[in-house]
């Protein structure tokens, strides 16, 4: 017996609202699929409603009037979701909060039913080798634990590497340039220096000329001898 068209659609929309509230309820953990268990809930879960949505169409046409609509009202809750803040609040909930500054949050982690080492797996995929190194980890209602490293477990990013290096080259530039205007300044004394050193060693070169000399011999005169033999 074929199920009329209009019964078809009313299934598929009472078995998304169904499946939106029970997922809203609880379904944090299943979304972010932090273990085995969380992923064969979802593949099931598709298989459990198949028969709610379509009945026993198993026809082409059945299944892709299922799959409009379910695409239709999807498209639809989402936009009126982001347009009221409320309703964001009333439909997928708020983020959860499992680490602040290093410190585990177990009354969250009891409550949303998550394992310490489930945790710590997650942490580790986004980066975080110990609890310690993270400063905030939040699950959001889309199921992603999204976690906030501390300033000394964060990765070097290419920007920072840049800033490193025009630091360092600038640093070094400056280094240069100093040391050559201290040379700079050393060769223009040198000259100054050199000629104060000839000059000093002239003179004293010119005094010890004249000691050397010794006592200067004086001849008389042509008259002065006639007078004398006179």
């Amino acid at each position: 017996m074929d199920i009329p068209v209009l019964e078809k659609v009313l299934r598929t929309v009472l078995v998304y609202g169904g499946l939106a509230v029970l997922l809203r309820v609880g379904g944090k953990r299943e979304l972010a699929q932090l273990n085995s268990f969380d992923l064969v809930v979802m593949l099931l879960l598709s298989n459990v409603v198949q028969n709610a949505i379509i009945g026993n169409d198993n026809s082409l046409s059945g299944g892709l009037l299922g799959a409009v609509v379910l695409i239709a009202i999807n498209a639809v809750m989402v936009r009126l979701v982001n347009r009221r803040p409320r309703l964001t609040r009333i439909f997928e909930g708020r983020n959860t909060i499992l680490v602040t500054d290093g410190r585990v949050d177990h009354k969250a982690l009891h409550r949303i039913g998550i394992r310490h080492s489930d945790l710590a797996a997650a942490l580790r995929r986004q980066g975080a080798s110990d609890v310690h190194e993270v400063k905030r980890a939040t699950l959001a209602p889309g199921g992603a634990i999204v976690v906030t490293l501390t300033e000394e477990a964060q990765d070097i990013t290419r920007r920072d590497l840049r800033r490193e290096h025009v630091a360092l080259l600038n640093s070094i530039r400056a280094e240069i340039d100093a040391a050559v205007a201290g040379l700079e300044a050393r060769l223009t004394d040198r000259p100054a220096q050199l000629a104060a050193t000839v000059s000093g060693t002239d003179r004293s070169g010119d005094d010890s000329g004249d000691r050397d000399a010794g006592p200067v011999v004086r001849f008389p005169s042509a008259s002065q001898s006639s007078a004398d033999m006179a």
